[in-house]
């Protein structure tokens, strides 16, 4: 079981890009399955959270919120740096409402989720970005409408409905980072906790791929219909990736960070929160129905550029490299 575990970690993006390939066949074979399968996201994603939230050990966390130098870099690059080449890159589409919305909600939102998985892959400081996860999602929240308000316009804002987004910060981060600390207190006392960890850590690829998966195949029809609109954004999101990587490296210079925690930093500034923003943009107005679709499309872009990341990101960062304070 071990080695087959072991097999899946060393060969989980090219699983990962299987599993969205997966995921376009069963939407276009079976197009009527999209409903179940968009029922499907939120249980699976938080199954994964879970998981991801179980690897980082908890007894570290303090020591990781304490680092004040990571955390304020965190959310300057997240917060300041990002909406100023969001705004940027969003100029573009800003004649279309539904593109302009779409690029708009997944670029300002940074990732709390499969980052981690990203970061430790490469060998970055996963349990400083886990510290730092309630924190983006909670500043993400209240900055959010006020990006939106200066960017596109109160007559949008107001068309939105905040309750999705509440709803994935308790369903998605909240409850699932709870049921993971509890689930490590208790492992270290009674049997069971210990083959939940277990069987929970040897699952974390197989549940990263069901929820690709299933975000896929149930937008994926969708995308199709919507290519040629599509199309328009899918250079912006590249563009994203090609930026925040020499700007992540600069700001984690400017901050002198070590090699670990400027691997963290530079993922977070990339990836964006876009399975957690999905159920915002499906809540909007059918004029707006496109934005969903803006969303998935920025998933498929991103998941291709991380394996870019994966590769290439530890190339620019030695593992031995130390930046002197």
């Amino acid at each position: 079981m071990r080695t087959f575990v072991a097999r899946m970690e060393r060969h989980q993006i090219g699983l990962y890009l299987a599993a969205i390939a997966a995921g376009v066949g069963a939407g276009f074979l079976a197009p009527n399955s999209a409903s179940v399968l968009e029922l499907a996201i939120n249980p699976v994603l938080g199954l994964l959270l879970y998981a991801t939230f179980l690897g980082i050990p908890f007894a570290s966390l303090g020591r990781a919120i304490r680092d004040l130098r990571f955390m304020a870099t965190v959310l300057v690059l997240n917060f300041a740096v990002v909406p100023l080449v969001v705004f940027g890159l969003s100029r573009f589409v800003a004649g279309d409402q539904a593109l302009l919305l779409g690029v708009l909600l997944v670029l300002l939102t940074p990732c709390i989720d499969y980052v981690i998985v990203f970061t430790g892959l490469t060998g970055g400081a996963s349990d400083r970005l886990l510290a730092a996860a309630p924190v983006l999602m909670l500043v993400q929240m209240l900055l959010l409408p006020v990006y939106l308000l200066l960017f596109v316009g109160p007559g949008v804002v107001s068309a939105i409905d905040p309750a999705p987004f509440v709803q994935a910060l308790v369903g998605l981060i909240i409850i699932p980072l709870a049921l993971a600390a509890l689930t490590q207190r208790l492992s270290g006392k009674f049997l069971p906790g210990r083959r939940v960890m277990a069987v929970m850590q040897a699952l974390m690829v197989p549940l990263m791929m069901a929820t690709l998966a299933v975000v896929v195949g149930s937008q994926i029809v969708g995308v199709g219909r919507g290519l040629g609109s599509l199309l328009a954004v899918v250079p912006l999101y590249a563009a994203f990736l090609l930026v925040m990587a020499p700007l992540g490296l600069l700001a984690a210079r400017a901050a002198r960070l070590e090699a670990p925690a400027t691997l963290a930093l530079v993922f977070s500034g990339a990836t964006r929160n876009s399975l957690v923003v999905l159920p915002l943009a499906l809540a909007l107005p059918e004029p707006l129905a496109l934005t969903a679709l803006v969303v998935v499309t920025q998933t498929l872009v991103e998941l291709l550029g991380m394996v870019a990341y994966v590769r290439f990101l530890p190339l620019l960062v030695p593992a031995d490299s130390r930046l002197r304070h």
